[in-house]
């Protein structure tokens, strides 16, 4: 599954998450780490939405920036 918005909707919707969830967006990443083993981005997804009530933009925007800042530790 890819974004189908822009990288300045993405930050938008980064922007807004602690807001609209009660969570930071780092307390996401922990529960994505927590998680189940999923190792498809539409798996990790479709779990946040039916798991913690989000709406698919902010489980798609958190499940994004996820995968970005962990591809960036390997590089790293």
């Amino acid at each position: 599954m890819t974004l189908h918005h822009s990288e300045e909707t993405h930050r938008a919707l980064v922007a807004r998450i602690p807001e609209a969830t009660g969570r930071d967006i780092k307390e996401w990443f922990v529960v994505l780490e927590d998680g189940p083993a999923f190792l498809r981005f539409d798996e990790k997804v479709t779990w946040l939405r039916a798991e913690h009530d989000l709406s698919h933009g902010q489980a798609t925007a958190i499940v994004h920036e996820y995968d970005m800042q962990r591809a960036a530790r390997k590089l790293a």
